[in-house]
């Protein structure tokens, strides 16, 4: 049995999980199946509480020079362009990064494995496909094969004393654990678009970060440094494909901000948005981070923040039980990020997308009303803005026993 950690997922939660481990001398191995680290868009925006954490790994200010500074964020009427718009300087005594950082989740990846490969404190094994977990009193074992062997190949075996599974919201690592995975998939469908259409430059008073009702439906504005992503969806009497075909977008786009060049679309494609949660993050010396153990709607860009709080609450309890403390503890970790997730997570994200997908005029009235008024309230806007960009529920997780 290998003295270490088995960290399954290659994501911004697994990479992170496996820097922590190697910084507190803990070896760990991890394992990927993808033979490269995925760089399509994925998670986008980065949370000041996550931006200080990753300052105490020095990687904060590598990751923000790749990024763009959001200090404010909205939600916007399309037609009037009035607007709610939530200033993150409110809280610049809570945080030592008071914006949002809008960068893809991809850069935080490769400044990691470089960071790990050049320090090389562990194993990083890219390109192997995990086939089943098990576990027992003294350690586990995770059979695998290289992603390009042939089908009769010989599997390989790996083992440990602690497994992560941080390998995403389909998690090899939970169905063999056994672990419930129970929630819903919302109706709507979700179209993200990217282009380098200005957008910034047509519709006044943007921000970089914006949640914006139109007649009948709703769209979002997320700037990064080259690019803007949009997030669109079929119009009440399309299908899915029907949305994606490229006149459709075409034509949601100029919705947004006409234009005689048009906006020349760089990537496009679908996904449905589910919450779910894990019953219990830890079974055993099997442990859950991530997409793995939460997965929620994206707006309000909490999930991939979630994952990277998981991961260092979790390394630190298996570096109390390295140095002696009962493997008990690892129950305190489920205590302290699985309330956090389903009532700070789950749940805001939830209310969030219930807000963006109201129809009714005077109930979009009626809250961006509401918004404002928390907005220009000095006081309420810092608990607005404590809880929405996720310190609160880091907070509330700390004092947790």
């Amino acid at each position: 049995m290998d003295d270490g950690v088995i960290v399954v997922g290659a994501g911004p939660v697994g990479l992170t999980a496996a820097y922590l481990l190697g910084t507190r001398g803990i070896p760990f191995t991890l394992i990927a199946a993808e033979p490269v680290l995925a760089s399509d868009l994925r998670a986008s925006t980065f949370h000041p509480p996550t931006l200080d954490l990753l300052d105490t790994l020095g990687l904060a200010e590598p990751l923000v020079a790749q990024g763009l500074r959001s200090p404010t964020w909205q939600i916007r009427l399309h037609e009037t362009g009035e607007k709610a718009e939530f200033d993150l300087t409110a809280i610049a005594a809570d945080t030592r990064h008071p914006f949002r950082l809008q960068c893809e989740q991809s850069k935080l990846c490769a400044l990691l494995l470089e960071r790990l490969q050049a320090e090389g404190r562990g194993r990083v094994l890219l390109g192997i496909r995990v086939d089943a977990v098990s576990q027992d009193e003294e350690g586990v074992t995770v059979v695998a094969r290289p992603v390009d062997a042939p089908a009769d190949a010989d599997p390989q075996s790996f083992t440990g004393r602690y497994l992560i599974g941080a390998d995403g919201s389909r998690s090899v690592v939970r169905q063999d654990a056994g672990i419930a995975f129970e929630g819903k998939t919302y109706p709507e469908t979700t179209i993200l678009a990217t282009t380098l259409f200005p957008f910034h430059e047509h519709l006044p008073g943007l921000s970089n970060v914006n949640y914006v009702w139109k007649e009948g439906g709703t769209f979002s504005l997320l700037r990064l440094p080259n690019l803007w992503r949009c997030s669109l969806y079929p119009d009440h009497d399309e299908t899915v494909e029907d949305g994606l075909r490229p006149e459709s977008i075409a034509r949601k786009l100029q919705e947004i901000a006409p234009s005689d060049a048009g906006h020349e679309v760089l990537e496009t494609r679908p996904y449905r948005i589910h919450m779910r949660i894990a019953d219990d993050y830890r079974k055993g010396r099997i442990v859950l981070a991530g997409d793995a153990a939460h997965v929620n709607s994206p707006s309000g860009g909490m999930g991939m923040n979630g994952g990277v709080h998981d991961a260092f609450e979790l390394v630190a309890t298996l570096s109390e039980i390295w140095k002696g403390a009962p493997i008990d503890l690892l129950d305190r970790y489920t205590r302290r990020r699985k309330p956090i997730a389903e009532q700070e997570v789950l749940a805001q994200a939830d209310r969030n997308r219930a807000r963006m997908q109201e129809r009714d005029g005077d109930k979009r009235r009626e809250m961006l009303t509401a918004l404002q008024k928390t907005a220009g309230d000095p006081v309420a806007a810092r608990e607005h803005l404590l809880r929405s960009s996720m310190i609160a529920g880091l907070r509330r997780a700390a004092v947790i026993d």
